[in-house]
């Protein structure tokens, strides 16, 4: 499987792989167990890889940081650790208020958690922007048709330094100090930030180092191993009660169990089968189970349909786009845009 010499071909060409021999020029190259061949081109986050001689020559760009809160409390932070944390109360996600630096931090973003469903678990209501700390405007733009919850957005900046649009099923609130929000007006979001940041920001979301492992770092610095002590010690206010167990919906409501496991299994079928080798289904597809089980309020499909969405999203960043809506998987109507 990689472009070696050897006795499958003659002096001075190269097994390509494909049971072919070629000269070293034309090896291909090998990215998520795939081959590909001399000049092609790949995505890899922000930066371009060309592969040339069986080795990829990437660009080095320093690359925008993502990340995503979404359903019943799963997070995946900027440096791609992916947990669960259900509690109910307001919450840092990120911010650059950290550590000495306290007083020359430029924003904060808070999630105001809230019980959705009877199993205990907890949905992102509402998402607070600060950008600056003195300011009186407030931005509010909300749906309040949404299901489990209504949800909220709210941008209190210093400044009218941010433009808003809507871009398909999201609103993208773009900050000039390189912070980002892209909601889906439900219980979604995603916060991007520039290369600027990294490093230097803290709360739910990580520290944006690259490094996962150091993700669980509670506001006092110290460095922890339990999601739930990390997350209680992010919250706004001591008057909040510390979540101190797991909550598992589907042991909570056995009888959902078997239906969410078989409207989740899409994501580890075939439909997702291009991305499964560039992002790992089963965070997701637990993920999904857990919503499924705990949404029994209502909004049973959208639970469901907005963690299958978060996979996909995934795997449009990864350069696998896959069309998994159907007329009768989660459609999209065009009088939604209207």
């Amino acid at each position: 499987t990689e472009c070696v010499s050897g006795c499958v071909c003659p002096e001075g060409l190269f097994d390509d792989g494909r049971g072919g021999c070629v000269e070293q020029k034309d090896c291909p190259c090998i990215h998520n167990n795939e081959l590909y061949s001399s000049g092609k081109k790949i995505k890899v986050d922000c930066n371009t890889c060309t592969c040339q001689k069986g080795i990829w020559k990437c660009t080095d760009d320093v690359c925008y940081g993502t990340c995503m809160i979404y359903g019943s409390g799963h997070y995946n932070t900027f440096d791609g650790k992916f947990y669960d944390f259900d509690g109910s109360c307001e919450y840092v996600a990120t911010q650059d208020f950290c550590g000495d630096k306290n007083s020359s931090g430029s924003f904060s973003i808070i999630t105001e958690n809230v019980p959705c469903g009877t199993t205990g678990v907890t949905c992102s209501k509402a998402i607070k922007m600060f950008l600056g700390v003195s300011s009186q405007m407030m931005k509010t733009l909300s749906n309040r048709s949404a299901t489990p919850l209504p949800a909220i957005l709210e941008v209190i900046p210093d400044t009218k330094k941010f433009s808003e649009m809507t871009v398909g099923l999201y609103l993208v609130i773009e900050a000039s100090n390189g912070v980002m929000l892209i909601w889906d007006k439900k219980t979604t979001v995603f916060i991007k930030l520039s290369p600027d940041y990294k490093g230097k920001v803290c709360g739910l979301c990580g520290n944006f180092d690259d490094k996962a492992n150091n993700d669980f770092t509670t506001r006092s610095g110290l460095l922890d191993t339990n999601p739930l002590n990390f997350g209680n010690s992010w919250k706004q206010s001591p008057m909040c009660p510390d979540v101190t167990q797991e909550v598992k919906p589907c042991d909570l409501k056995p009888h959902r169990k078997s239906w969410a496991e078989k409207e989740c299994s899409i994501i580890q079928s075939e439909v997702f089968k291009i991305c499964h080798p560039k992002v790992d289904p089963l965070p997701f597809y637990e993920a999904c189970v857990h919503d499924a089980c705990s949404c029994d309020s209502g909004g049973d499909c959208e639970c469901f349909c907005s963690a299958v969405a978060a996979y996909a999203q995934e795997c449009i960043k990864a350069e696998a786009c896959v069309f998994w809506r159907t007329p009768d998987i989660c459609p999209i109507f065009c009088d939604y845009y209207n």
